[in-house]
């Protein structure tokens, strides 16, 4: 958990990295924290709409529908195949009360806070020496934005418009910024000099 008025801001993870930690988190029996990283990941919710999903939203489903808390808005979800059979091995390994449970409930079947996320991500940022530097919930997020940018890099544009609608942005610039293109850019000026 960052201090009150810090500024720290949440980077990416690479997809590769990603895949590779869900995979082991799985094969290590950690379900919660893959499941919640694989879903972060391949939708691009902020975590506050990630907490609010119940089993029965995702579970077999191809897409599902959800109401943004932050924005108030609607968006619909499309599930990758790959992930829609991580979500049904989590869902046999976590075993659940209830199909109608929320799909991230703690040891004491109560919701996960935001900060107790944090906190295990920050463990298991540890735990598996990953490369990310600031790891966070927000990160989840962050990679979905970048994976979608670099899977469409012939045209760049249109990728930054479509995930300009997809987080609500106000504008490309914002988007760019968001996914941390803008400072690349300007750090790029500075390697074409030469002596």
């Amino acid at each position: 958990m960052s201090l009150k008025y810090s500024s720290t801001t949440a980077d990416y993870m690479q997809w590769d990295e990603m895949t590779n930690l869900v995979r082991r988190l799985s094969k290590d029996g950690d379900y919660k924290m893959s499941l919640l990283i694989a879903v972060g990941c391949f939708w691009g919710l902020r975590i506050s709409d990630i907490l609010s999903l119940h089993w029965e939203t995702i579970l077999y489903m191809d897409e599902f529908t959800v109401l943004e808390k932050k924005t108030g808005k609607t968006r619909t979800i499309r599930i990758n195949p790959q992930l829609k059979r991580h979500i049904a091995e989590c869902y046999e390994q976590i075993k659940p009360v209830s199909i109608k449970s929320p799909i991230l409930v703690s040891q004491k079947g109560t919701i996960f806070s935001i900060q107790r996320i944090n906190v295990l991500l920050k463990e298991i940022k540890a735990r598996y020496k990953l490369k990310v530097q600031n790891f966070s919930c927000h990160s989840l997020r962050k990679t979905f934005g970048r994976q979608v940018y670099n899977q469409n890099s012939e045209n760049a544009e249109l990728a930054l418009v479509k995930l300009m609608e997809l987080f609500n942005h106000s504008s490309v610039a914002i988007t760019k910024r968001y996914l941390g293109l803008r400072q690349e850019e300007i750090l790029q000026a500075y390697d074409s000099l030469s002596f």
